[in-house]
């Protein structure tokens, strides 16, 4: 498995976790947990768009890597 299709399964991956993740947030009754859930979507959200930052960039640097 080449580099650039680690970084692109890491990445379909972890915009899975952030979907999981708001679907719990939103099927949670207990206010705490909404929150935990939903800080923990945000952080999920960050790492996401950094991995897509780097797909976009080894794309660009990489051509055998599309």
């Amino acid at each position: 498995m080449t580099v650039g299709s680690q970084v692109k399964s890491c990445y379909s991956s972890i915009k899975s976790v952030e979907a999981s993740l708001e679907l719990l947030a939103s099927k949670t009754q207990e206010l705490e947990a909404h929150e935990k859930l939903n800080q923990a979507k945000a952080i999920v959200s960050e790492v996401k768009n950094d991995l897509n930052y780097q797909v976009i960039q080894l794309t660009k640097e990489e051509p055998q890597y599309k």
